[in-house]
């Protein structure tokens, strides 16, 4: 980690959009200089479907941020998800030169490299690479192949893309409210580095991330992502099945679900009644809590069903001995834990990202919601900027700020100092004879 870095994360998700600015101390710990967030009415199952809608929140939210940090704002790290996102296992192999050469940091980023190039259906992108584990000369399980000799470097890697439409209208946002974006950044893999720990990603465990428009899932092994995918239900499904089961006004079937909502109906006594306010002249009205329970049990229950599903479908079900942690909006309800681990049959808990914060807005950011932002902030710190082959596969060439720091240093060239052409095969053959020539001028008559 960069600890001179100020870093900020955009989190642009279905019920909100926050932006949180963050630093880390010399522990390693994360410092929250500011925290900014808006409702969110311009994105629907984490894309976004109303550009200036979005634009206005993210907009609000960065303004409270830098209010709050004292911070002038312009770059961001931003999040990424969707039931578009789609996760596939690729095989990279490239041949070195010489046996007798080590493998270098350079033939592995050139095989990194590589996975950018492969095919994907019309209309997707990649966003994400991110290695499993190597192969040298028939050596499998190698971790880091760095220093070895071999002739035959093989690299399994986990592929992560999106749709290029849902991705460019992102970049639109921020760049209409005034920010650039450095990177996108798959949203389980941000919220994963907030709230898991080293020893649960090295025993295995799975990520369950609830928010308002989508579930994300992200299964670990071995400190490797090894699974990634997303069920097209959410919180805000859970609000809508009380909307109409209840027969109240959207507005108000949120408001239960907050505070009222349990996720296990035989934990609700059935003589619990909730008197609502209804519409003008009306009689207040009459909602059993068992009820409302029963109808949020019944979709939370089929989304953990899908959660299941997919850690079966994985391949690493008996794997995960650290069980599921949940975070996300939707991960606070009342005794959703107890629900996972009856459906699933594992262990569970609920993550906040807590254990990285050390100072600032440590209150205000430890909560299940604010996973993912602080998780953008840990990933920008964590990783390197992008490599310029990562660069290329955005929609738009975009530069970090210690870029265009380093080259406003870097004289400007202006058009009556045009660059030199490089000299070409013939000119320097042409040049070596005319020296050649020069030098031994004395001896020629």
């Amino acid at each position: 980690m960069n600890k001179d870095n100020i870093v900020v994360g955009l989190d642009i998700g279905t019920t909100k959009i926050c932006a949180i600015v963050g630093k880390q101390n010399e522990y390693g710990k994360i410092n929250i200089l500011g925290l900014g967030k808006a409702e969110s009415n311009g994105v629907e199952r984490g894309v976004v479907n109303n550009i200036d809608m979005t634009v206005e929140a993210i907009r609000l939210a960065v303004e409270e941020a830098e209010k709050q940090s004292g911070v002038d704002i312009q770059v961001v790290h931003v999040g990424i998800a969707g039931e578009h996102i789609r996760s596939a296992q690729h095989k990279g192999i490239i041949t070195l030169d010489n046996p007798d050469r080590e493998i270098t940091a350079q033939d592995v980023e050139r095989l990194h490299a590589d996975m950018f190039k492969i095919a994907t259906p019309p209309g997707d992108e990649i966003i994400h690479v991110l290695p499993q584990e190597y192969t040298v000369d028939g050596n499998r399980g190698v971790k880091h192949p760095v220093g070895m000799s071999g002739v035959r470097l093989e690299g399994n890697f986990h592929i992560i893309t999106g749709q290029s439409g849902a991705a460019n209208n992102i970049y639109k946002c921020v760049r209409k409210a005034g920010l650039e974006a450095i990177e996108l950044v798959l949203e389980p893999l941000a919220s994963s580095a907030a709230v898991l720990s080293e020893e649960e990603m090295e025993a295995g465990v799975c990520l369950v991330d609830i928010g308002g428009g989508t579930t994300d899932i992200a299964i670990f092994a071995d400190k490797i992502i090894r699974h990634t995918a997303v069920i097209p239900f959410g919180g805000n499904t859970v609000t809508n099945d009380i909307f109409r089961g209840c027969h109240i006004m959207r507005r108000h079937a949120e408001e239960l679900k907050v505070k009222f909502g349990s996720a296990l109906s035989a934990a609700v006594r059935e003589d619990e009644i909730i008197s609502l306010i209804s519409l003008k002249d009306r009689s207040p009205k009459q909602i059993h809590k068992r009820m409302l329970a029963s109808l949020i049990e019944a979709r939370m229950k089929e989304i953990m069903e899908f959660v299941a599903a997919e850690v079966h479908a994985s391949g690493y079900l008996d794997s995960l001995v650290g069980g599921i942690v949940l975070t996300g909006g939707g991960s606070q309800l009342s005794h959703m834990k107890q629900l996972a681990e009856h459906v699933t049959g594992m262990d569970a808990r609920i993550g906040s990202p807590g254990e990285h914060l050390a100072q600032g807005l440590v209150a205000e950011v430890n909560h299940p919601i604010f996973a993912t932002g602080v998780g953008l902030v840990i990933h920008a710190l964590q990783n390197e900027p992008l490599s310029e082959d990562r660069i290329q596969m955005t929609p738009e060439p975009r530069q970090s700020q210690q870029t265009r720091v380093a080259e406003s240093k870097q004289p400007n060239l202006t058009p009556t100092e045009p660059k030199a052409p490089r000299p070409g095969f013939l000119d320097k053959v042409k040049n070596w004879f005319e020296g050649h020539l020069q030098n031994t001028g004395n001896f020629i008559e």
